[in-house]
């Protein structure tokens, strides 16, 4: 959603970054482009001028005049002020009442309220082991409760029984009557919407409201709305006093200008985003990670997550043995693939990147096809076991049965083949080199993060309590850690992926090295 404001931005602090020192003038300049930038993203106009007043006066002041590279401290700055401007902390769902703890989802019509409500139940249920209540209270639009129905039986989360005589107000007061009874520790009360904001549907709410007691009131927005979801945010908080925000379609074509207006125009935190159409594609609204991937530094924090929810302990044992082995076979790829595919695909983890925007783009230049995952894991499908293991098995007859059974070409199957062989090449290197041969692999950029890493069991904990705390972990947590030295060997091993494609065999890809474009930042911790 962010992706055309981060152009913009990018492309004025590149302007800055080149120049050795900074006067008003180009300050002025890079606060008109900035201003520009963000109205074209349909951010709020009084939003745009605090925030460009905000960051001109620290801009011109003695911060950047003291500054070794003022260009990388406006950049700074324009950070720290993206962050206020989206809330400076993460603020989650509040379940610290009585149970059962009631949930409100208010919004307009087509905003996602119904959908989103299934995935926050569904995410209680998973990630907090609760028991939770679904109940749909609206009575207007046909099969609302039948889809919520659905939805529950989809998430495997309960949902009050379907009575279509009632009124939502008396819906409300059996819901909260059965989830007290049925010991529920939270019940989500989903509520009737409209295509714009009347009288009777604020009424209606305010009325469900005094009935139910919700401990949190979401206001549920689309994205794509633009300027306009600050009216209605603003109309909603005035009846109900509404606690946060969930912002829905975040992955799609928006400006993302909503998400930067909608906190600073109510003061209500944005809780939850909705990245996707699946039950489980919703995450928690962190405003330095959005603000790091508004100006293309990446989001590795929110990458960690990603594969840490997708990937096992037991399996990344598994695999670190199999690569100390130098052994990469077939079921190796399809499980790779597989969980390349949870992650939301290359385009899903280009994103999350630092500095990986170019390469991105070039892919997407370059009409790369995403289902091609799924039809390089029909084909490893086709395969008997021992093929699996065994990649050497595949002659001439095997790979006509493989095509048949995955309904593919050939060609196909002699691509992936060539495709495994230089992997395994690839994964020869590291098991014998060890993070050092893993950032060549990514040439440059991911090479100068993974490759020049400290080695960590040498280091002064004083030193590391100090970056565990810059990174927001609790030094607390990596006691009893064991310490991570890396082997002598990956001293040897080339620098890019072309020097190591070349050192086993396989041919160069061209692209793909250089040094990092985006430097490391100053000072990027919390604001003073």
């Amino acid at each position: 959603m962010f992706e055309s404001l981060s152009d913009r931005l990018g492309k004025i602090f590149d302007g800055l970054r080149g120049r050795g020192a900074l006067n008003a003038a180009d300050v002025d300049a890079a606060m008109r482009e900035i201003r520009r930038a963000l109205i074209e993203a349909d951010v709020s106009l009084e939003v745009v001028r605090a925030f460009v007043e905000q960051v001109r006066e620290r801009a011109v002041g003695a911060e950047v005049t003291r500054s070794v590279t003022p260009g990388q401290q406006v950049v700074k700055i324009v950070n720290d002020e993206l962050v206020s401007v989206l809330g400076s902390d993460a603020v989650t769902i509040d379940l610290n009442a009585p149970a059962p703890v009631t949930l409100l989802m208010v919004g307009l019509q087509g905003s996602g309220k119904t959908t989103t409500t299934a995935k926050i139940a569904k995410r209680l249920k998973d990630r907090q082991k609760k028991k939770v209540l679904l109940a749909s209270l609206d009575t207007r639009r046909p099969a609302a409760m039948e889809q919520l129905r659905v939805l529950g039986e989809q998430v495997g989360v309960d949902t009050l029984p379907i009575v279509t005589a009632e009124n939502p107000v008396e819906i409300a007061r059996r819901a909260e009557r059965e989830g007290r009874l049925g010991g529920y520790d939270v019940l989500i009360l989903d509520t009737a919407g409209r295509t714009h904001i009347d009288e009777e549907l604020m009424a209606e709410t305010v009325a469900i409201k005094e009935i139910a007691h919700p401990h949190e009131i979401l206001l549920v927005v689309d994205a794509l709305t633009g300027q306009d979801a600050i009216n209605v945010a603003r109309s909603f908080d005035g009846r109900l006093d509404v606690t946060g925000i969930v912002m829905t379609r975040v992955d799609g074509d928006g400006r993302g200008g909503a998400a930067l207006s909608m906190r600073a125009a109510t003061g209500k935190p944005i809780k939850l985003i909705g990245v996707g159409e699946k039950m489980d594609a919703l995450e928690d609204f962190h405003p330095s990670r959005i603000a790091d991937r508004i100006l293309g530094m990446g989001d590795i924090v929110s990458l960690v997550e990603k594969a840490a929810e997708h990937v096992s302990a037991e399996d990344a044992a598994k695999m670190a043995k199999k690569l100390k082995k130098g052994a990469f076979d077939f079921e190796d790829l399809r499980s790779q693939l597989l969980q390349m595919k949870k992650m939301g695909g290359m385009g899903g983890l280009m994103g999350l990147l630092p500095g990986a925007g170019q390469l991105k783009k070039a892919m997407a230049g370059a009409n790369v096809d995403e289902k091609v995952f799924d039809r390089q894991v029909a084909i490893i499908n086709s395969m008997t076991k021992k093929e699996r293991a065994n990649p050497d098995l595949l002659n001439a007859s095997r790979r006509k049965r493989i095509a048949a059974g995955a309904g593919v070409e050939v060609s196909e199957i002699n691509k992936l083949a060539k495709q495994h062989r230089q992997m395994a090449d690839m994964m020869k290197k590291v098991g014998k080199g060890g993070m050092g041969a893993l950032g060549g692999m990514f040439g440059g950029k991911m090479g100068g993060m993974l490759g020049g890493m400290p080695d960590l069991s040498r280091m002064d904990p004083k030193q590391l309590e100090a970056m565990a705390r810059q990174a927001g972990i609790d030094p607390e947590q990596l006691k009893g850690l064991p310490a991570a030295d890396l082997p002598p060997a990956q001293k040897a091993l080339p620098s890019d992926v072309n020097a190591l494609l070349k050192s086993s065999g396989g041919p160069a890809l061209p692209g793909l090295g250089g040094a990092p474009r985006f430097p490391g930042l100053p000072g990027l911790g919390k604001k003073k």
